[in-house]
């Protein structure tokens, strides 16, 4: 996520920059040799427009497939699926599974809660369609930054709604509290980089995802999921964060209320590496870290 944007004015997207995949993070002919890729408009929430997703699956793969609800970044007002394509074919290919990136609705047009609504009604859709031949035991989350407050959040909400199972949330440098509070969000760590995410970019993200006359005293778990109440009854988890990342402590924060509650959760912090990799003084962190996470979501689709 990088600091792109105003508090109070829309992004530009008239040259549609969200639809721009990530340097490295683009479609490869390899991907589309071994994938069916496909664009699904998925009925939105009541009286809101369709949802549109990207769904990638395996070209040989027969029977039911496990299934990744993927929710891209970008504070909750900027990228879409397209941004992470690479990624979530990855996904598909590697673990043998259907991969469905949520196109939701974006801030500030659209504010909480049109985004975690979004999600929920595409998880429903998936739960219930006949067209993807998806294990319904088998459907996992998983969010980067924005997008694992979002993840965080949908399981708490079909844990409160008593919506689909999720067998599994997968929840990488996420976002979980509005109150900016940590440590870490008030630390100033070495070697900024112009796209370093900091703690100015977070109440901007917040005032574009809950408008200026929020009352954060009063914080829906929906928005910020370390606001729960309760934290039980919860998917088993892994959650990564990056050491020089302003949301490392919420994010460890998280994983500790899960883990408070005997949810089953892995954490892990990678030393050195700031918001989205924009610096990495310890690549083999990073590659262990990032390893562990596409361990666990393999092993959680196994199971």
């Amino acid at each position: 996520m990088v600091r792109t944007f105003d508090p109070f004015d829309a992004p530009d997207r008239s040259g549609g920059a969200d639809r721009e995949p990530l340097p490295g993070l683009e479609l490869t002919d390899a991907h589309r040799e071994v994938l069916t890729i496909t664009e699904r408009h998925v009925p939105g929430p009541p009286d809101a427009p369709d949802v549109r997703t990207l769904c990638y699956r395996p070209k040989d793969a027969t029977g039911p497939l496990p299934a990744i609800l993927s929710l891209h970044g970008g504070a909750f007002c900027i990228m879409s699926p397209d941004t992470f394509a690479g990624l979530d074919a990855g996904f598909a290919s590697n673990l043998g599974c259907h991969v469905i990136g949520v196109d939701y609705r974006l801030a500030p047009e659209d504010p909480f809660p049109a985004a975690i609504e979004d999600c929920w009604a595409v998880l429903n859709w998936l739960a219930t369609t006949d067209d993807l031949d998806i294990d319904l035991g088998r459907i996992a989350v998983h969010g980067a930054s924005a997008g694992g407050a979002l993840a965080a959040a949908l399981c708490q909400m079909t844990r409160d709604r008593k919506g689909p199972d999720i067998c599994f949330q997968s929840l990488f440098i996420p976002v979980t509290d509005d109150r900016m509070a940590s440590p870490s969000m008030n630390q100033a760590f070495a070697d900024p980089t112009p796209a370093t995410f900091d703690r100015p970019s977070a109440e901007r993200m917040w005032l574009q995802y809950l408008g200026a006359d929020h009352d954060h005293a009063h914080t829906s778990p929906y928005a910020a999921p370390l606001r729960a109440e309760s934290f039980a009854d919860l998917p088993a988890a892994c959650v990564l964060t990056y050491g020089n990342d302003p949301l490392r402590d919420e994010g460890i924060a998280y994983a500790m209320a899960l883990m408070a509650e005997g949810i089953e959760v892995e954490l892990h912090n990678c030393p050195g590496a700031q918001h989205g990799g924009a610096a990495v003084t310890n690549p083999k962190a990073l590659m262990r870290s990032l390893g562990m996470l596409n361990d666990t979501l393999a092993e959680a689709l196994r199971r």
